[in-house]
């Protein structure tokens, strides 16, 4: 970080508010994958949490966008545009 003069900033203990929308994805990653999968790698869990963070990222709906996938939004902006 140093290296790069990126201002670290921490959150204060106990105050973990501060920050919830990470803390909001640290809940979900802690429920929908890590309390609910036995890994036998390393290798097994680098692959499992790729596949989490792909659906997370791309297949669920998210309200912010209506309630659509990022995929469909995007396809759907596209679209718009072209209309244009």
């Amino acid at each position: 970080m140093q290296q790069r003069r990126i201002d670290w900033h921490y959150i204060a203990p106990g105050k973990p508010q501060q920050n919830g929308f990470i803390e909001s994805f640290n809940g979900k990653l802690r429920d929908e994958c890590l309390n609910e999968t036995l890994f036998g790698t390393l290798c097994d869990a680098q692959n499992m949490l790729e596949e989490w963070q792909e659906d997370y990222s791309w297949r669920r709906p998210h309200s912010a966008l209506g309630n659509m996938t990022p995929m469909e939004f995007l396809q759907r902006r596209a679209m718009d545009k072209m209309a244009a």
